[in-house]
């Protein structure tokens, strides 16, 4: 399961490069013969998408790697990594965007084609569409760099929003409307930077080992209370490690038992676990006896 979940992420990245490279050459075209300096800045947002999601193609194949020696909890940590610099390509874009924002509306120029809005409403729905494809793959694989690569989507079809209002703006208001365009990019400069703390957060969360599974957490005990000898569970602590976990776990048994038949039950807790939570990569489980006092 671990290697088709792995597949399916790759093959959303590879979707979101060829998508983003189409729509950075249709924006950037239409831009340059429509006259929209907001379409031009939505092209080279789309650019530097297509390098983050190479970035994030990189980061998935990178993580599949199994664990060495150097790397005895695997190579999976390197995802939130990618995310950093996703969230980099993002603030990129947004400063490059404000630069020539501001520079082009300080620039008389003429007023965009109406033929633009046609192509922003398409490019809107494409994006969109982007959007909810990736991020329901990095919900199903439990990829955070897939995660921000679907926000980068959804940032990319703000844009695309406020460059459609400006340009409206533009055309139906006529003289001295020009730069609509341009203040509506440099209005969606500030959702791109929203977007970016949205990805951000939860990318650090998982480098700083942040508690934020309560659920997996439960279910991991209602599991353990069904393996013959356990009396109870005591702590649960987890950590993300790529597309799987790692989890130490503590259990509390018969404190009359052998070492040999704590043993036991800590294998075969073990293998339960593991098959019936495949997302698990791997477990640590230690006996307590249940005759002490436990903290």
């Amino acid at each position: 399961m671990k290697t088709e979940l792995h597949a399916k992420a790759v093959k959303a990245a590879y979707f979101s490069i060829f998508g983003n490279a189409v729509l950075a050459i249709i924006k950037g075209v239409t831009g340059i013969f429509g006259n929209s300096y907001a379409l031009i800045a939505d092209a080279i947002e789309s650019t530097t998408d297509v390098f983050s999601s190479l970035l994030v193609l990189f980061g998935l194949k990178y993580s599949a790697r199994p664990a060495d020696e150097n790397h005895p909890y695997g190579h999976g940590r390197v995802e939130p990594l990618i995310t950093f610099a996703v969230v980099g390509f993002l603030v990129v874009s947004a400063t490059i965007i404000v630069m020539e924002s501001i520079e082009n509306i300080q620039t008389p120029h003429k007023v965009p084609k109406p033929y633009t809005l046609i192509v922003l409403a398409a490019i809107i729905l494409t994006k969109e569409i982007f959007y909810r494809f990736i991020n329901k793959k990095s919900d199903e694989t439990k990829s955070s760099s897939l995660k921000a690569d679907a926000w980068h989507h959804r940032s990319d079809a703000i844009t695309s929003l406020m460059a459609f209002i400006g340009i409206s703006i533009a055309l139906f208001m006529g003289k001295g409307y020009e730069t609509a365009d341009d203040w509506a990019a440099l209005f969606a400069s500030g959702f791109i930077l929203y977007n970016a703390y949205l990805i951000l957060r939860p990318a650090l969360g998982e480098i700083m080992d942040e508690h934020v599974y309560d659920d997996m957490v439960e279910e991991i005990r209602e599991i353990s209370q069904k393996e013959k000898g356990v009396i109870e569970t005591e702590k649960c602590y987890i950590r993300k490690t790529g597309m799987t976990y790692h989890v130490d776990l503590h259990v509390i048994v018969d404190g009359e038992l052998s070492v040999n038949e704590g043993h036991k039950i800590s294998h075969d807790l073990k293998d339960r676990l593991l098959h019936e939570m495949p997302e698990i990569a791997d477990i640590l489980i230690h006996i307590e006896p249940d005759n002490i006092k436990h903290s």
